[in-house]
């Protein structure tokens, strides 16, 4: 009677111990062209506009909004994600939208994002739970262009914020310069981006050598490009880590992105060592704690190259009235 005694006194800390876990969900999306249907003034946003060719009307626009929140919701599971990143974003309108208009009205997001210097108007956001992810500042990095004469591109945005544990975390959303005019043209532009986000990466860990970062967004390159590999120094983690270097928990996997029949992965999520140490009371993650999600309303048959393909908004100018052309990947991180 004694031994059962003591059997279920264990059993019930272990059960106690796992309830007490915290979840802390972060999700990053390329949501395809989210624009509203008015010109900003000095955008070329002329593509989404009601007497465009595409048509870009606002009930197209609000079932693109209500159809990004479904993605979120569905991905939250029993709670929406903590944080979202999202890319190709147009301005605040689209996330006064998205956070008070749409099926995520109630939930209680709050959100940053970029201003920045795109031609077409596009920007990064984070949208944050309050009550777990205290911001405690915002800086939003230009990137210079003119030294190699390309047009300007998104800013990165760096979120600090503090977790319900105590612990400090620094997120990153980004969305590289895009492959326009071909890969072996655009890889300079791409190279000096990842340079400066490692320089901020690098500067975080000389002020606190305990910072926990993760990054995330769409680099445009794949996990084996040299963005990534070489500026980075970020591909999945494999035996002992290292505190201070960068790990890519979306090395190794499918894709997001599916260009010609092909697989790959554009959209990356990115942690610093830090995070892949698990340490009593404080934040943590795994490689086995990420993925891309692949919902089946997210996807569609190519009928082109055959098998499966994100459902996208448009294809050309036909209205396809889909998600993105992106999948979304996602993190579970605990305390």
């Amino acid at each position: 009677m004694r031994k059962r005694l003591q059997l279920l006194c264990c059993l019930l800390l272990v059960i106690s111990g796992i309830e007490a876990q915290k979840r802390f969900r972060v999700m990053e999306y390329n949501v395809e062209n989210l624009f509203d249907c008015q010109h900003d003034e000095g955008k070329n946003d002329n593509e989404f506009l009601p007497d465009a060719p595409k048509a870009w009307t606002w009930n197209r626009y609000i079932t693109k909004v209500n159809n990004i929140a479904q993605v979120i919701v569905a991905v939250g599971e029993d709670d929406v994600p903590d944080l979202v990143g999202l890319c190709e974003v147009e301005n605040d309108s689209t996330m006064i939208t998205l956070t008070r208009k749409s099926p995520l009205k109630n939930v209680g997001y709050k959100y940053v994002m970029t201003n920045s210097p795109d031609h077409r108007g596009i920007d990064v956001a984070l949208l944050y739970q309050q009550q777990s992810f205290k911001v405690l500042s915002v800086i939003s990095k230009r990137i210079p262009s003119e030294q190699i004469k390309r047009p300007p591109t998104r800013d990165q945005l760096h979120v600090t914020g503090l977790l319900q544990n105590g612990d400090t975390l620094d997120v990153f959303v980004v969305h590289m310069p895009s492959r326009a005019g071909g890969k072996e043209v655009s890889d300079a532009y791409r190279l000096i981006t990842s340079k400066i986000l490692k320089s901020s990466v690098d500067s975080l860990f000389q002020c606190r050598s305990e910072a926990k970062v993760i990054i995330m967004g769409d680099f445009n390159d794949y996990p084996s490009d040299s963005a990534l590999v070489d500026v980075l120094g970020a591909q999945a983690p494999k035996g002992k880590t290292e505190k201070h270097r960068l790990y890519n928990l979306m090395d190794g996997r499918k894709g997001t992105y599916r260009y010609h029949g092909e697989w790959g992965v554009l959209d990356q999520i990115i942690v610093s060592g830090t995070l892949l140490q698990r340490k009593k009371k404080h934040v943590y993650t795994s490689y086995n704690d990420a993925r891309i999600i692949e919902f089946p309303f997210l996807l569609e048959e190519d009928t082109k190259y055959g098998g499966l393909i994100p459902k996208r908004t448009y294809w050309g100018a036909k209205y396809n009235g889909g998600y993105s052309d992106h999948l979304p990947t996602c993190v579970d991180l605990y305390y």
